[in-house]
């Protein structure tokens, strides 16, 4: 019982802030459903679609996950996804001339991937070593992130003709598969199922994420019990920077084909309230993930019909988060209030009874 009603609650609070953002806006709440139903989930184009914009935020929210559950509140994920995709376009212009596809694909992959975990675990061993909230450095080492990316594609990754501030485009055989060549949807889109299988196995399963979210819950008896908690804390920035890096990796190898000024999508920002209406269980934020997938995916087929765009899947977003902060707390409070009572009544001698 006090685990349903939690999840009976984030589920509520997220169809109640659709609904009444929907109201808010002065639209049609039944035929605006209806259009962002039929946007997301009413032909192959808006499944690809739906499908294509979880897969960043499943797999950055995964990365939130990790690092939260280790008690590092990590803000940087658009940094690192962007540094995924700058390491996953450096390696692909070394390797195009000299490789086969297929290995450069997988190279990409694998160094998008270190390009991420390395800028997060340098956040992280600047709280264990030198005291720099992760927090704050994260914050800032998105700007650093933003400015690099755009140092090298108008210098040393910028494409071959020097016209525009991008890098050359990757070749087809380089880019992911695509399922249906008429849609976005490529092959990109497993890597949320395996990396929350992945996630939940080490969170749950292995002893390191037992250390982890020892260590997150309470650091100072990490401490006590001779735990290595800064190692601990570095390598959850490490794996959180890690993932965050791979969804910017599969962005461009599946989706773009380059890097430029216009890569980043505010998925890292969007990955947190994604982990935490998923409860920080990777579970959880994979449905949360493809939720509000399916919310951008229907809400640009609501443009082309209303006022609004996209904007409305940022203020549900907000509303949802706060959903999840007060319905599962009352909630609990309810349960607790009931139990009491029955308790109590149980206890109580009944009349006329000595």
């Amino acid at each position: 019982m006090k685990k349903v009603f939690p999840i009976l609650a984030i589920a509520l609070g997220l169809v109640l802030s659709l609904v009444l953002t929907l109201f808010a806006f002065g639209l049609d709440v039944p035929r605006s459903l209806g259009l962002i139903f039929d946007g997301a989930l009413g032909n192959r184009f808006g499944l690809a679609t739906a499908l294509v914009r979880s897969t960043p935020l499943v797999l950055a929210g995964l990365g939130m996950v990790v690092a939260w559950r280790a008690g590092m509140f990590n803000i940087g994920g658009e940094g690192q996804y962007m540094m995924g995709a700058l390491g996953g376009a450096w390696i692909a212009q070394i390797l195009i001339p000299i490789a086969p596809a297929p290995v450069v694909n997988i190279a990409i992959l694998l160094v998008g991937t270190v390009f991420g975990a390395l800028f997060a675990a340098f956040a992280g061993w600047l709280q264990v070593s030198r005291g720099v909230q992760v927090v704050i450095s994260t914050i800032l080492l998105n700007f650093v992130a933003f400015e690099v990316v755009n140092w090298a594609i108008r210098g040393p990754l910028q494409e071959a003709k020097r016209q525009l501030p991008q890098t050359q485009s990757l070749p087809d055989a380089v880019m992911m598969m695509r399922f249906d060549p008429q849609t976005s949807l490529h092959s990109g889109v497993i890597f949320p199922l395996i990396a929350v299988g992945v996630v939940w196995v080490f969170l749950f399963v292995s002893k390191a994420g037992l250390k982890l979210r020892f260590v997150g819950d309470n650091q100072d008896a990490g401490k006590a019990n001779q735990l290595p908690t800064g190692r601990i804390q570095i390598s959850a920035m490490a794996w959180s920077g890690g993932l965050c890096g791979l969804a910017g990796t599969i962005d461009y190898v599946g989706l773009v084909g380059h890097l430029g000024s216009g890569h980043a999508q505010n998925w890292g920002f969007l990955a947190i309230p994604v982990a935490l209406l998923g409860g920080l269980h990777p579970v959880g934020t994979l449905l949360s993930g493809l939720y509000f997938g399916v919310l951008f995916a229907g809400s640009e087929n609501l443009a082309r019909f209303t006022p609004i765009g996209t904007t409305i899947v940022y203020v549900i977003q907000a509303v949802a988060v706060l959903s999840f902060v007060a319905f599962p707390r009352l909630a609990g409070e309810w349960v607790k209030r009931t139990s009491a009572k029955k308790v109590a009544l149980a206890g109580s001698p009944r009349e006329g009874v000595e």
